[in-house]
């Protein structure tokens, strides 16, 4: 493995005899090294190897401000998010994560706080990774000596959610969107009701996993009508609240729902209200 260039003493772009790059870490992988020279594999503590292509060069280009302890830090949490997380993510995730982490040091050095107004609902809706966003915290606390608030744990939630849900897009606004679309349609169903929903119960659980799926499916898929609507004209009969429910939440998303997706919406809308 060759030096191809170096950022600073602990990171390098390196290319193997397959004339494959790619960024290398370690302590002091470069000391008083220069380019063209073997790495001392021994000093290796991380290999980067992004696939798309576009994250790859935004990747390099951060290597030239941000630390590597931040970089090393991110990928920590990263591996750690895959793993609880048993998905894959998106390469785009090194970009995003570590500028954002990049700022909130830089901006808490300044004195600014960064809040987050998702993080009730983030907790909420998405408790596996809000808990990988709060293992997070202790990484870096221990890692780099530095105590970010909750906020921070929803932040870095909110980029676990994004890549997975969305692969090569490096915005953090569906994820967002999504959050406050899920709110937005429980609100509705309270209304309707006149009543709080049970959020300790099992439906519940179900109804938002259901909307989870729902938002990822959106656009993607082919929409799937019912062979027979027998089934959805009983429900219709016999959870006519719920249906007319469903209507409404099928207005406010502006989109045409299948016959297949107004079932289980209603269905879903009668359990989360009968508990």
């Amino acid at each position: 493995m060759i030096i191809c260039k170096i950022f600073n003493n602990n990171a390098i772009i390196a290319r193997d005899s397959g004339k494959e790059e790619f960024v290398v870490m370690g302590r002091g992988i470069a000391f008083k090294k220069s380019v063209g020279e073997a790495v001392d594999k021994e000093r290796i503590e991380k290999i980067f190897v992004l696939q798309q292509k576009e994250a790859s060069e935004k990747f390099k280009r951060l290597l030239e401000d941000v630390p590597a302890e931040t970089i090393a830090v991110c990928s920590d949490i990263i591996e750690y998010g895959k793993n609880m997380l048993g998905v894959p993510l998106s390469d785009y995730i090194y970009v995003t994560l570590t500028d954002h982490l990049h700022n909130v040091f830089r901006m808490a050095d300044e004195g600014v706080a960064n809040v987050n107004l998702l993080l009730w609902e983030i907790r909420r809706f998405y408790p596996k990774e809000f808990g990988i966003g709060l293992k997070s915290l202790e990484f870096i606390e221990s890692t780099l000596d530095r105590k970010l608030p909750e906020d921070e744990a929803a932040n870095i939630a909110l980029h676990l959610i994004n890549a997975q849900l969305n692969a090569g897009n490096p915005r953090m606004a569906n994820a967002v969107e999504q959050t406050e679309k899920i709110q937005d349609i429980l609100n509705i169903i309270k209304y309707s009701y006149n009543a709080p929903l049970n959020e300790q119960s099992v439906s519940y659980e179900r109804f938002v996993t259901h909307l989870r799926f729902f938002f990822q499916r959106m656009g993607r898929e082919k929409k799937s009508e019912l062979e027979d609507d027998f089934l959805l004209r009983q429900v219709r009969s016999k959870y006519r609240k719920a249906y007319e429910c469903a209507g409404r939440i099928e207005k406010y998303l502006q989109t045409e729902l299948s016959s297949e997706e107004r079932l289980y919406l209603t269905i879903h809308v009668h359990r989360v209200t009968r508990d």
